[in-house]
């Protein structure tokens, strides 16, 4: 198949996967292994997808635990700490054996910095891929601190095409499937498992003024300060208020950068996440990549549109021109901001078809989907 052809939910599953996928067994204890878990105050999408992911599959039946850094909450499922949020990457073998002892199934998430399960773990194997970070080691890593961006790309980029050489990998949208292919990895080891969505329940009231929100981390390549240059070009335009949701290491730095009527309200609760993206009259992503953009789906059913970067990822949680608009370049997206803040009409319509086209998506169907394609890795490997 050329290569130009897109990734599409056909191609995820195909149909000798489909075949075997209606045939047994099921994996029945899993263990996921990730950075954080979701109450960790620096969760983001990856973890709000690990955990239901997991909390899914042990509705299903599944045994399954999260081994991870940091704290560990009290879940559904099992949450076992395996030390700090950079030390557990050293302690997650020891850990692995001491506090898990065996699974059916484990599930390496590759967010950059990777386990090299494969290497230790004599067992079935699948990784989860949010977005290959090819750019952003150079992005995070500049300067004097160079060297190290180059070694994290090369560990990265060994991790998914050397180590995982044997396993399926699971990408969470085509434009993660690309990437993956895009350092070497094979098409027939890529299975495509988009993140969900879910009903939030009754819509609460938009702002009578304009609001415009930002929800993410507040780490370099989601580019809030360039948000914030921008608010300066669109304030006197739009009038009204800029809410950035969330925190980070560049949260003092954005601090320092921000003019008036900038709110940093923080990490929030998600009840008050979702009352802000109802008051809402954009979502503002500027963010250099992603996996999928699940805030995007989120403000989706809030029939609230998006403006965006035309980047990978987003090019997948956005349909643009429809619910929300993707833009190439600063001015453009300052021009779109502008135009879709004074145009209440068309906010509507595009809030419409947003929340239409984001209820295509389900968390359920999202856990059977993912199901199938760990049975699949069970069954394919080989000692």
């Amino acid at each position: 198949m050329p290569q130009h052809v897109p990734f599409s939910l056909v191609e995820a599953f195909p149909r000798s996967a489909q075949h075997r996928a209606a045939l047994p067994p099921q994996p029945r204890r899993i263990v996921f292994l990730a950075r954080r878990d979701l109450g960790n105050p620096a969760a983001g999408g990856s973890e709000l997808l690990v955990d239901r992911l997991a909390g899914g599959l042990t509705r299903l039946g599944h045994q399954v635990t999260l081994l991870c850094g940091g704290p560990a909450a009290l879940r559904e499922y099992r949450v076992v700490s395996a030390g700090g949020d950079l030390s557990h990457y050293v302690h997650a073998r020891p850990a692995f054996a001491r506090q898990v002892g065996d699974c059916d199934l484990l599930v390496e998430v590759c967010n950059g910095m990777p386990y090299l399960a494969p290497l230790w773990h004599r067992g079935p194997t699948l990784c989860l891929v949010n977005h290959v970070h090819t750019d952003l080691w150079r992005m995070r890593f500049g300067g004097p601190l160079a060297p190290a961006a180059r070694l994290g790309r090369r560990l990265e980029h060994w991790a998914l095409t050397g180590a995982q050489r044997r396993n399926l990998l699971v990408a969470v949208s085509p434009s993660t499937a690309h990437a993956l292919r895009a350092i070497g990895v094979d098409r027939e080891r890529i299975r495509v498992v988009h993140n969900g969505v879910e009903d939030p329940g009754p819509r609460g009231a938009r702002s009578p003024g304009p609001l415009f929100v930002a929800v993410g981390r507040l780490v370099e390549y989601k580019r809030i300060d360039l948000l914030l240059r921008l608010w300066e070009r669109v304030r006197p335009v739009t009038g009204g208020r800029l809410v950035v949701v969330g925190d980070g290491p560049e949260r003092v730095r954005l601090e320092r950068l921000a003019g008036p009527d900038v709110t940093f309200a923080g990490h929030v609760s998600e009840a008050e996440k979702h009352r802000l993206l109802c008051a809402a009259w954009l979502l503002l992503h500027p963010s250099a990549v992603e996996g999928w953009g699940l805030v995007v789906t989120e403000a989706a059913v809030r029939e609230t549109p998006v403006v965006a970067f035309d980047v990978l990822g987003l090019r997948d949680s956005v349909a643009d021109g429809e619910t929300g608009v993707l833009v190439r370049g600063e001015s453009s997206f300052a021009a779109a901001w502008c135009a879709l803040a004074l145009s209440a009409e068309r906010r509507a319509v595009m809030g419409r078809a947003a929340r239409e086209r984001a209820f295509r998506y389900h968390w359920n169907h999202t856990v059977r989907r993912f199901r199938t394609v760990a049975a699949e890795a069970v069954r394919s490997w080989s000692p």
